[in-house]
């Protein structure tokens, strides 16, 4: 009986929460910008990015921002360079563009040691940046053509002085062994999940999420802020440590866009360790969060994930134990499919929903691990150990 109670006292704001996402995610308006806007109405965007050993990726992130149908004229895009040891800074050079520039964060650091380089480098950046709006996105990603186009016209719309837009993954090539097609279908699941949360946190200003690799934000917002002032001793969170500032000083100007035009790709995990390493990094910052609720959001996925667990090894030694974690499992895992396939209709993969309930345990066992290794343990970045 006392274990049928915990279960219900857990699942049931769990699921009150899912259809709530669901139904918050399901009521966002597609962006379909109100009219076409001349050259001389937009303003001019800066691109950041930051870079270490990059050299496989970076020529192709390039290549989707020198076919943007933006005007040239009205982009930069400055890359920072944080101590690449291998060909990263020729690729880019290789491109001789006007519009594009590296950055070498070394002058700028002296050989200083920190725990957040990536912070550094978007905050050294835009020091030299000329844009009115900054737009960031990763080395290893790669934006559709009207990427830039679709969020200025946002930008113009709705007036948000910071804005979270969606981010997916590639598909893992059929020549990829079975076990890096597996660990991608997981990745892509798990990361829309995330994806589809927060479009619907953010926009009913429930609570704030977003990506790095794909964010917008008003320089004069920025600097109001005071930057990453305050935040940047933390290793992660250049993004939604950054959101939570600005929203505390601007709650009702923060937006989320729902565009397939504006859907920044980047390739999966290729490995079940740098996977880990990524979640476990992400992981990391939850306790550093000032938005109490996402706090309270993240508390009860963990707590609830957890007694999963323990109700299925419970179920050896309980009577009806083996009924009680099926029953649970199952209407986590159903509540969950039912949030996510709008979700997938709009980035297109229903088909991926066909693996969901099959990775439900492994779920559960990789939500545990980066949870507790995010809060007690150390993690590798880019070459890196950070605590």
């Amino acid at each position: 009986m006392l274990f049928a109670s915990i279960s219900l006292i857990l699942l049931l704001p769990y699921c009150i929460l899912l259809f709530y996402y669901r139904k918050s995610w399901i009521e966002i308006k597609d962006f379909i910008p109100e009219r076409i806007y001349s050259e001389q109405e937009l303003p001019f965007v800066s691109v950041i990015i930051a870079a270490r050993n990059e050299e496989e990726n970076i020529g192709k992130c390039i290549d989707s921002l020198r076919n943007q149908t933006y005007p040239q004229s009205k982009f930069e895009v400055i890359i920072t360079n944080d101590h690449s040891t291998d060909n990263t800074v020729g690729v880019i050079e290789s491109f001789q563009a006007k519009n594009i520039r590296v950055v070498n964060l070394a002058d700028f650091i002296k050989n200083r040691e920190l725990n957040s380089y990536k912070k550094k480098s978007i905050e050294t950046a835009l020091t030299f940046s000329q844009g009115e709006l900054i737009l960031t996105t990763d080395a290893d990603c790669f934006a559709p053509a009207k990427w830039i186009e679709t969020i200025v016209s946002f930008y113009l719309e709705e007036k948000p002085v910071f804005i979270a837009s969606p981010v997916f993954f590639t598909p893992v090539s059929k020549e990829r062994k079975i076990s890096e097609k597996l660990l991608g279908i997981f990745q892509s699941l798990d990361f829309m999940t995330l994806q589809g949360i927060t479009g619907a946190s953010v926009s009913k200003n429930f609570h704030s999420m977003c990506n790095g690799a794909n964010l917008a934000y008003t320089k004069e917002a920025f600097y109001e802020v005071g930057g990453f002032r305050g935040i940047d001793e933390i290793a992660s969170g250049d993004d939604m440590l950054l959101m939570h500032k600005i929203q505390e000083h601007y709650p009702d100007r923060i937006r989320f866009l729902k565009s397939a035009d504006a859907i920044v790709k980047t390739n999966p995990e290729k490995t079940l360790s740098a996977f880990f390493q990524q979640r476990i990094r992400w992981a990391s910052k939850a306790d550093k969060y000032t938005d109490y609720k996402i706090t309270l959001v993240l508390l009860l996925v963990y707590i609830l994930t957890a007694w999963i667990l323990i109700l299925g090894i419970s179920a050896f030694f309980l009577e009806n134990g083996v009924y009680l974690f099926l029953s649970s499992i199952i209407l986590k895992t159903f509540v969950e499919w039912s949030f996510l396939l709008p979700v997938a209709r709009f980035f297109k993969r229903e088909k991926l929903l066909w693996w969901f309930a099959p990775s439900e345990i492994f779920h559960i066992i990789y939500i545990l691990i980066a949870g507790w290794f995010g809060k007690f343990g150390n993690y590798k970045w880019k070459g890196r150990s950070v605590k």
